[in-house]
C-alpha cells in the first residue's frame, strides 16, 4: 500500500453549520488523525502512517476533543485508550473514510485503460518465474498490457489494487475466487561447481554434503510453522540436519536463488522458482530428496472478474504456462 504524505493546517474548529439537514462542517483532519491513534494504538504510528510529526497528530486531537467538548482518549505514560465515546467516534470515522475510499478507488480505477491487466503478486515469484514468461503473453496479446505490482504480504490480495493476485499460502480467500496454479515442491539445489561427484560411490552422502557448504535461507513469512524451509524439507525427507557453517539468510526468495546460482552455499530450491536455473544449467539438485510443500501459488480475483475478456486472456495464458512447463530435471 502506498503511503502519501498528508500536510495538515490547522484551523477554527468552532466553525459548525447547525441549518437542518445540513452536514455539519467536520473537522475531517482532525477526525482522521484521531481514527488514525486508535486504529495504530499510538500517536507515534499514526504519525508514521500519516506522515506528519507525532505533535501534529496530538493537536489534532486535543482541538477535536475541545471542539466536542469531551475526552475521546484515555492518556497514560505509556498508551492512549479511547474512552466509550472515542470508540464510538473511531468506527464511525473508519466506516465512512472506508466507504469514501472504496468511492474513490472506483473513480480512479476508471482511468485505467480496458487493456490494461495490472497483476499483483510476490517479488520472488515475479522476478524469478513470471518477468520471463511474459514475453510469450505479449506476443500472443499484443492488444493488452501488463502490469505487475509486487508486494512482500503477497498472501493476501486486494482487489482495490489489482485486477488478478497471483498469491502464495493455503487458498484462503473468503469472498473471492481462488484455484491453484501450481504446488509446490522444495530440495536442495547448488552452483553445479558445489556438487558432489556423480556415481553411487563418488561422493559424500546428503548429510555429510550438507555439514560442508553454507545453508542458504529464505525467510518465510509466518504461516504457523508451515512454510517450506530447511526444517520442515528435512523432517518430511528424514534428513539430520548437521550442526555446520553458519547460515546466511535473505529476506526475498528471488535473493537465494541468485546467491546459489553464484555457488555462495546449498538453497532449499522451491520449484517454481527454480525450474528456469535448473533447465538451463545454472542450479543443479545433487540429491534426489524432494519434500511436497503445504503451500501453494494461488489465482485469485473477484468472482466476476474471471469472466472479463482481458483478465481471461491472462488466465488461460499463465495455466498453459504452467501445464506446458517442463519435469525437473534428473539429479547431477
Amino acid at each position: 500500500m502506498t503511503l502519501y504524505r498528508v500536510e495538515f493546517h490547522l484551523k477554527p474548529l468552532m466553525q459548525c453549520i447547525s441549518l437542518p439537514n445540513m452536514i455539519l462542517n467536520l473537522p475531517f483532519s482532525a477526525l482522521r488523525a484521531f481514527e488514525a491513534v486508535v486504529r495504530c494504538n499510538g500517536f507515534s504510528a499514526a504519525a508514521d502512517e500519516l506522515g506528519v510529526s507525532q505533535s501534529a497528530v496530538s493537536q489534532h486531537v486535543k482541538a477535536l476533543e475541545e471542539w466536542l467538548g469531551q475526552d475521546l482518549l484515555t492518556r497514560s505514560a505509556r498508551s492512549s485508550v479511547p474512552t466509550r465515546e472515542g470508540e464510538m467516534l473511531a468506527r464511525a470515522v473508519t466506516d465512512g473514510l472506508g466507504r469514501i475510499s472504496e468511492v474513490c478507488m472506483a473513480l480512479r480505477d476508471r482511468r485505467r485503460t480496458d487493456n490494461t491487466i495490472v497483476i499483483s503478486c510476490l517479488p520472488g515469484f515475479a522476478f524469478t518465474w513470471l518477468f520471463p514468461r511474459l514475453l510469450h503473453f505479449d506476443l500472443k496479446h499484443p492488444e493488452l498490457a501488463l502490469s505487475i505490482t509486487t508486494d512482500t504480504a503477497g498472501a493476501h490480495f486486494s482487489p482495490r489494487d489489482a485486477d488478478i493476485g497471483i498469491c502464495y499460502g493455503f487458498g484462503h480467500h473468503p469472498g473471492l475466487h481462488a484455484e491453484r496454479l501450481i504446488e509446490e515442491r522444495v530440495f536442495p539445489v547448488c552452483a553445479p561447481r558445489l556438487a558432489p561427484p556423480a556415481g553411487q560411490n563418488g561422493g559424500p552422502n546428503i548429510e555429510t554434503f550438507l555439514a560442508r557448504n553454507t545453508l542458504l535461507h529464505d525467510e518465510h513469512a509466518d504461516f504457523g510453522g508451515s512454510q517450506p524451509n530447511w526444517a520442515f524439507w528435512a523432517r518430511e525427507c528424514h534428513v539430520a540436519l548437521p550442526n555446520h557453517l553458519p547460515p546466511r539468510r535473505f529476506g526475498q526468495a528471488h535473493m537465494v536463488v541468485h546467491a546459489a546460482v553464484q555457488g555462495l552455499g546449498v538453497a532449499l530450491g522451491r520449484e517454481p522458482l527454480v525450474i528456469d536455473a535448473l533447465l538451463d544449467g545454472r542450479l543443479v539438485r545433487p540429491f534426489p530428496h524432494i519434500a511436497k510443500s503445504l503451500l501453494s501459488y494461488w489465482l485469485v480475483c473477484p468472482a466476476q472478474a474471471q469472466d472479463m475478456p482481458k483478465n481471461r486472456a491472462f488466465i488461460d495464458w499463465i495455466k498453459a504456462e504452467v501445464a506446458s512447463q517442463p519435469p525437473l530435471p534428473d539429479i547431477s
